[in-house]
């Protein structure tokens, strides 16, 4: 057993479909910033930061779908797998959102009904519901179990995970100003809701008393790891990482924000300033000659 599990760090492994999936999702992106921007004049250029955005984001998944982290989850250990739902549900998303240019989801939003569905979808309080919702039923036992059994539907689980997280990461990252972004107040109070959420669903597994998943209790055992202690550590896992992900990104919000009150306010007193004295009027440098 200690040969099997010194070895699991170098296996690298993933469904046929999640490759497909992968390889589509930057395939159909660079086609999209490459030669169908130039064709249809979508945009004279695409930001190489976004392009390195969006492919870190692919590559995030594609972490957490093929390499050893997947091995152990869908085999040996709870908290590996939530390591893996970390990855597709907190860090991918976002990043996706963000490498992705305005320009490029606008032809797709031009019939009325296609932009009617997308307010709807990335309606905060619809992201909210729809990603806790389908977060908390696939953490169900009979249901959770019964995933890590049958090949599809784990995959099913995964995008509908990874579709939801988008959405849900949507009213914080959106680049697009027909579908924008909270105001910064509200951007905070989201994350917070958000953190708590997560608390909710991982503080039932956390203090459970006995292991909840037969899957991971018949698992083999690895690094001496009883079944309660990998329990509590992935839910740990989930709270923790979520929390400090969480956390600095409404530390990162509030500090936006203060910046951006102080540049209105510097551009208040400006403006009064000169219409006080006129257009030609001293200037701030000037007090100091």
């Amino acid at each position: 057993m200690s040969e099997l599990a010194g070895s699991l760090w170098f296996q690298w492994e993933g469904h046929a479909g999640s490759l497909l999936g992968i390889a589509l999702l930057q395939g159909l992106y660079l086609l999209g910033v490459g030669p169908l921007r130039e064709r249809y004049g979508l945009s004279d250029s695409i930001e190489p930061r976004q392009i390195a955005t969006f492919t870190a984001g692919v590559v995030v998944i594609f972490v957490a779908l093929t390499s050893p982290i997947h091995v152990l989850a869908e085999n040996f250990l709870f908290s590996m797998h939530m390591l893996q739902h970390v990855l597709l549900t907190l860090v991918a998303p976002p990043l996706l959102i963000l490498g992705t240019p305005d320009w490029l989801l606008r032809p797709l939003l031009r019939p009325n009904w296609a932009f009617r569905t997308a307010r709807i979808a990335t309606n905060p309080l619809v992201t909210f519901a729809a990603f806790n919702m389908v977060f908390a039923l696939w953490h169900f036992p009979a249901l959770y179990d019964t995933s890590l059994t049958i090949e599809w539907m784990h995959a099913f689980e995964h995008a509908l995970m990874i579709s939801t997280a988008v959405l849900v990461w949507w009213p914080i990252t959106s680049m697009m100003p027909e579908l924008p972004r909270l105001n910064y107040p509200l951007q905070m109070g989201y994350l917070f809701a958000m953190s708590v959420a997560q608390i909710i669903v991982f503080g039932m597994i956390t203090f459970a008393r006995h292991p909840i998943y037969d899957f991971y209790i018949n698992a083999p055992r690895v690094w001496g790891i009883s079944p309660l202690a990998d329990q509590q550590i992935g839910a740990m896992i989930m709270k923790i990482g979520g929390g400090v992900l969480f956390l600095s990104i409404i530390i990162y919000i509030f500090f936006k924000w203060y910046n951006s009150e102080e540049a209105l306010r510097k551009a208040d007193a400006e403006e009064h300033y000169g219409s006080d004295h006129g257009l030609d009027g001293p200037t701030l440098e000037d007090g100091y000659r």
